[in-house]
């Protein structure tokens, strides 16, 4: 059996830091790397146990998890450490923030403990996660600040299937929920999705949400 997937706990509720490391340690495939309850201390004890993820709270005292999502896993990171942030709805901009810092992925507090290990697991692969609950009102609210749109959405450089695809992608399905929408194979999904990063140079999935709003792709 491979080894487990490290966990690192970020969050300066001791409640919650708590019920997310019981959580995370039930699983089989899952075990609790270290807690904190500051971004400073998820930057330390991140360089000292490299765990395979980083779950971040985003408002916290010494360093905010969006500082310290951007010393984990910005650019110029030698050695970047996959960072999910967990969020509430009144915090959309600062999670906004945190993933052009570098996060892989957000989800909310309260989503439910399956959904959460999914994301750790998804995030751990090299995924990014976009909760499909508030991709629209995240990202469509402050995807403007990127970059202005240049030209419109037939400048695009891809295919009409491809485009199709990035329209789901905005919409916050996974590769199986795009592949049981467009009546195609997981792995066909993967090879578009890879072939839509590539050719808009784009990071991950995350970016590609915020490229299909800023080129008017969805609402």
């Amino acid at each position: 059996m491979s080894a487990p997937v490290r966990v690192l706990v970020c969050d300066d509720q001791v409640l919650i830091r708590t019920g997310l490391a019981t959580i995370i340690d039930a699983q089989p495939d899952l075990e609790v790397a270290g807690e904190c309850g500051d971004g400073q201390a998820a930057v330390d004890l991140a360089g000292e146990l490299r765990p395979d993820v980083v779950v971040m709270d985003v408002r916290m005292p010494v360093l905010d998890g969006i500082e310290a999502t951007r010393l984990l896993a910005g650019a110029g990171v030698r050695h970047p450490v996959k960072v999910l942030v967990v969020t509430t709805f009144n915090l959309d901009e600062y999670v906004y923030e945190a993933l052009r810092a570098g996060a892989s992925g957000f989800l909310l507090k309260d989503a439910p403990p399956d959904r959460l290990m999914h994301g750790i697991r998804t995030v751990a692969m090299g995924a990014a996660l976009l909760d499909p609950e508030v991709t629209r009102r995240l990202v469509g609210r402050y995807a403007a600040r990127i970059r202005p749109a240049r030209g419109t959405s037939n400048d695009i450089p891809l295919t009409p299937r491809e485009t199709e695809v990035l329209r789901l992608i905005a919409d916050g399905l996974s590769n199986s929920e795009i592949a049981a929408a467009l009546v195609i194979s997981p792995e066909t999904v993967k090879t578009f999705v890879s072939r839509i990063l590539t050719k808009l140079d784009l990071r991950d999935r995350v970016q590609a949400v915020v490229y299909a709003y800023r080129h008017g792709l969805v609402a």
